[in-house]
Parts: C-alpha cells; sequence; structure tokens
C-alpha cells in the first residue's frame, strides 16, 4: 500500500496551523492585517493535528477505563488495583520503595530477581510520589497516563511528517485502540518507552541527532526493547553518512549517546553481581532468554496438535496478520529509521522464549505497524472511519476489561 503522494505534505502551514507537528509557531498576522498571537501565545498553543490526535486517544482510552471500572463494579472487583496493584507494577512500585534486592524462589527453583526491571520508570514513582501526596503505585499510573499522551502525539508527529496531519491523527487513534491498549492504562512502562521513541525517531527525521540520542538514552533506561531504537538509530546513520559522504559532528554524538542508557543498566547489573553477564542470567530466569523463536514455534505447535487445534489455527492467522501488516509498512516505503524500529521491535518481540500472552503487548510500541491502516482510513468518508474507530475502541475496550479482571498477566 504505497503512501499516497498526492497528498499535502505534513510540515507546510496550507496543511496545518503549525507547519511542525511537534508544535513550532505557526504564521504570523492573518490576511487582513490583524496581528497573529504574541510569542507567548503561539508557545504555548497546541497544533490543532496535535489536538485532534490527543482527544481522539484520550477518548479511546477513557472508555476502556470506563468499562473497566464498570464490569470490575459487577464483579465486585477493584479497577484500580487491576491497574496498578498486580503483575509488574508490583515489581515497579517495590523497586520505587525500596531499591533493587529482592528476589523471588519459585517451585520449579527459578529465580524471579527485580533486576530485570529497568530504572526509570520506578525512579519517576518514587520521585512523584516524594512531591505529591500519593503512595508510589497511584503515582506509576500518573507516569504511565502522562507518557500515553506524550507517546500519542509523539505518534501523531511521526505520522504526519511520514502520510499528512490527518493520517498523524488516525495513527494516534489506532494505537489507542490495539488490542492490548489496557496497558496503557496501567502502571507499567510502554507508554514511557513508546514516548521517548517516538520522539527519538521524530528527531531523526528531522535532523536532530543529539536530541534523538538523548531520548534514545531514557528509552535504554526504560525498557529492555530499546535496542530496536538503538538499532534505528545506527543504520539509519550509516545510511547517511553514505549518502551524504560526509560525518557530521551531531550525527556521531546522537549515535554515541544512543546505547548509553541501556549499556549503563547492563554494566550496573554486571557489577552489583560480579558477573558480566548477570544481566542476561537475571532474564534468562524470567524465562526471558533468546532462542531464536523456538519456544514460539513449539507453543504454537502445541495448540495445533492440542485438544484444541482452533486456537492454534488462530495464533497462524494472527502471526499473517502481523506479518501483512510489516508487509505493508515496507510497500508503503517507510522512512530508514521508522522501519528499522518497527521490524526491531517486531523481531525482539518474537525471538526470546517469553511467556506467549506478553507478546502482544512487547510488539505495541511498534506503532507504525499501524500507518498503513491509518492511510486506509482516510480513504473511506469520515463518518465511516469514525464508525470503525467507535467500533475498535469498544471492542479494546471490552478485551481490557475481561483480561484485567481475569487472573493472567498482560
Amino acid at each position: 500500500m504505497p503512501l499516497d503522494r498526492t497528498a499535502p505534505p505534513a510540515r507546510t502551514a496550507a496543511t496545518d496551523e503549525a507547519p511542525d507537528p511537534a508544535g513550532h509557531p505557526g504564521p504570523g498576522p492573518d490576511p487582513a492585517g490583524h496581528p497573529g498571537p504574541g510569542p507567548r501565545a503561539r508557545r504555548l498553543r497546541l497544533p490543532a493535528g496535535a489536538a485532534q490526535a490527543l482527544l481522539g486517544y484520550a477518548a479511546a482510552r477513557l472508555l476502556g477505563v470506563a468499562v473497566l471500572l464498570v464490569a470490575a463494579a459487577a464483579s465486585g472487583e477493584d479497577a484500580w488495583h487491576r491497574l496498578m496493584g498486580r503483575w509488574d507494577a508490583v515489581w515497579y512500585a517495590r523497586i520505587a520503595e525500596r531499591g533493587y534486592g529482592h528476589e523471588v524462589t519459585l517451585p520449579d527453583g527459578a529465580v524471579h530477581s527485580d533486576l530485570a526491571f529497568f530504572p526509570l520508570f520506578p525512579a519517576l514513582e518514587r520521585a512523584l510520589s516524594a512531591v505529591l501526596p500519593i503512595g508510589v503505585a497511584p503515582a506509576g499510573l500518573v507516569v504511565s497516563w502522562t507518557a500515553s499522551l506524550a507517546a500519542a502525539w509523539g505518534a501523531y508527529a511521526v505520522g504526519a511528517h511520514i502520510a499528512g496531519r490527518r493520517a498523524g491523527v488516525v495513527l494516534a487513534v489506532l494505537w489507542g485502540v490495539y488490542p492490548t491498549a489496557f496497558v496503557q492504562s496501567m502502571a507499567y512502562t510502554e507508554t514511557l518507552f513508546t514516548a521517548f521513541a517516538a520522539w527519538s525517531l521524530y528527531a531523526v527525521l528531522r535532523g536532530r541527532w543529539v536530541l534523538a540520542g538523548a531520548l534514545a538514552v531514557l528509552a535504554g533506561l526504560t525498557r529492555p526493547s530499546a535496542v530496536a531504537l538503538i538499532a534505528a538509530l545506527g543504520v539509519t546513520a550509516l545510511a547517511t553518512a553514505a549518502r551524504e559522504r560526509r560525518v557530521t559532528p551531531g550525527l556521531v554524538a546522537g549515535v554515541l549517546l544512543a546505547p548509553l542508557g541501556w549499556l549503563s543498566y547492563v554494566v550496573y547489573v554486571a557489577v552489583r553481581t560480579g558477573s558480566p553477564t548477570a544481566y542476561f542470567d537475571v532474564q534468562a530466569g524470567w524465562g526471558n532468554s533468546i532462542d531464536g523463536g523456538v519456544a514460539l514455534a513449539r507453543f504454537v505447535g502445541a495448540q495445533l496438535t492440542g485438544a484444541q487445534p482452533l486456537a492454534g489455527v488462530g495464533l497462524l492467522a494472527a502471526f499473517a496478520v502481523l506479518g501483512w501488516a510489516v508487509w505493508l509498512c515496507v510497500r508503503q516505503r517507510q522512512p530508514l529509521p521508522v522501519l528499522v524500529y518497527t521490524l526491531a521491535v517486531v523481531a525482539v518481540s518474537l525471538v526470546g522464549a517469553a511467556y506467549f500472552g506478553s507478546r502482544p503487548r512487547l510488539i505495541m510500541p511498534a506503532f507504525p505497524l499501524l500507518l498503513p491502516a491509518a492511510v486506509a482510513l482516510l480513504r473511506l468518508r469520515v463518518r465511516y472511519a469514525v464508525t470503525v474507530l467507535a467500533v475498535l475502541a469498544s471492542a479494546s475496550a471490552a478485551y481490557g476489561a475481561f483480561t484485567l479482571l481475569g487472573p493472567g498477566p498482560p
């Protein structure tokens, strides 16, 4: 699905009140001679496209929380506990309160260490709970929800840069109705990581390498999947240097900065435990070792040959859809950093021996996967496109409530 090259470019005053989706000031006085807004007003004004994206995204996520609250009340459950007091959220809150050093030994002998969790999210929880009259668990929700808006804005900025403002708006909303988008409302790291990744990619698209590298540092302190973003910056830097036959100081600085966050935590774990492979050993204890997809293939095979082979068929269909989405991104000729990032996130999510139910969540930061669908929706009449998004939002909300009120981790 190639991009519609007849669409107006995303970065001109003719297509948006601001030429830059990130919010750079727009034009000055209007044709009638009235003065434009002052410098401060221009700095504070949210571009129309970004505002639409954030409103649409927020509506989708508020629907998800509302459905969860109703379903939880009907079943006698505590919805807020489900959002901030279960699974990984408990580990982050404990790190925020007490620091690293907690381990749990399972009946099978496996050791789950809190060193598997990167430090930036619990550090923000701790800092926020120190300045606000709330505990670290509610602080995690505040961090996650705030980051979700930054991530939606970043997705809009990338989408608008590539395919136009309207595509950016739809992309942000689609990310908010992703099947496992309920995680975006939990005290988890997906929104914080996606915010850093999206704005880092946008910075690369605009040639701001140092900013891109600095944001990659923060992403690397948030989730191990930052290796996808680091790879995207590195590959793009090599391609840029080869194309332009020169290397700028900014490009070098950005590329050298990018891996420092991820590396610093891996080194910290190594020094703390006295083993250079400690971080990878810790991940293996959680069952997250890299096996090239062997565990995934075995799981799908077990479903196909088990008591419910239709479940295996459904999994194969889901992988077919994922592969199709990746192919559409390639056909769309997305910019190199965006495409490399997307492919790397998908690859990292599939080649590990992680719990299968977590894989859709691990893929969720690959928001550019949804850009071909966003462009396709723009070909529909507005009322039909809105209907499709409303149906998807309702389905996502229902699935989120069902999953959060169930026993298994996302």
